[in-house]
């Protein structure tokens, strides 16, 4: 059984920092592609940013672009995500996803397995 389980999440003054972590069982993630969505409130979920199996590629919304980074902990068997000067409307809650497919995808319907997600609020 796939258990995908974000942590880290809170809240912060706009231009602070968080940093998200995605802890996978059941599937490896370095085998696998994995990416962040976010959901805001009275929005549709919207794609954050995906890392590919290797970690030798990866693919930002332009919105997050220069802001976000994401990494992988084989070891760990984690996918984190650095936010730095956040904005009020970075507020929503993020997901983690998981697919088994090779292939970065920005599609939602297209990621085989998703964690609960964890609310990350920014202040103005």
């Amino acid at each position: 059984q796939v258990q995908l389980v974000e942590s880290g999440g809170g809240l912060v003054q706009a231009g602070g920092s968080l940093r998200l972590s995605c802890a996978a069982s059941g599937l490896t993630l370095s085998y696998s592609t994995s990416a962040w969505f976010r959901q805001g409130p009275g929005k549709e979920r919207e794609f954050v940013v995906a890392i590919s199996g290797s970690g030798g590629r990866t693919s930002y919304a332009d919105s997050v672009k220069g802001r976000f980074t994401i990494s992988r902990d084989n070891a760990k068997n984690t996918v984190d995500l650095q936010m730095n000067m956040l904005k009020p409307e970075d507020t929503a809650v993020y997901y983690c996803a998981a697919r088994v497919q090779v292939g970065i995808t920005r599609v939602t319907t297209e990621y085989d397995f998703w964690g609960r997600g964890t609310q990350v609020t920014v202040s103005s």
